[in-house]
């Protein structure tokens, strides 16, 4: 890469309720587009301080971490997302911040190809991170 490239990473957490299904925020910025919570690294910090943090601000609450399940490179914003399997804690209340303004639990059938990947190849993890491009 040369030093001007400009190259992003992200943290994202997947987290589903009793039903199974994935908890998506809608944003209000670009597209507001919905997606997993979490977001870019700053820098100097980890993919998991990334994540705590990213989910501190958008959802209020602190989540725990279960596992790294995948790194996906997207070409159209040349990043890399790191996913990671999280729990929100038993007594949660989500409190958005002004990034987003809804958040909503979905069903896998309902999320885009790129997120139903990211979030089966998290849900049905055996250990193994799994990859792919975008």
């Amino acid at each position: 890469m040369g030093f001007h490239d400009l190259y992003r990473m992200s943290s994202h957490a997947v987290i589903t309720n009793h039903q199974q299904q994935v908890l998506l925020l809608k944003a209000t910025y670009a597209n507001q587009a919905w997606g997993l919570p979490g977001g870019g690294l700053d820098v100097g910090e980890t993919i998991h301080q990334a994540l705590l943090r990213e989910c501190q601000e958008e959802l209020g609450c602190t989540v725990e971490i279960a596992y790294l399940s995948g790194v996906y490179y997207h070409s159209a914003v040349n990043s890399h997302a790191f996913i990671f399997r999280c729990y929100l804690p038993e007594q949660a209340q989500i409190k958005l911040s002004d990034e987003h303004s809804a958040y909503e639990w979905f069903n896998l059938d309902e999320l885009t190809d790129v997120q139903q990947k990211r979030v089966q190849d998290c849900l049905s993890f055996q250990g193994m991170v799994q990859s792919a491009s975008f």
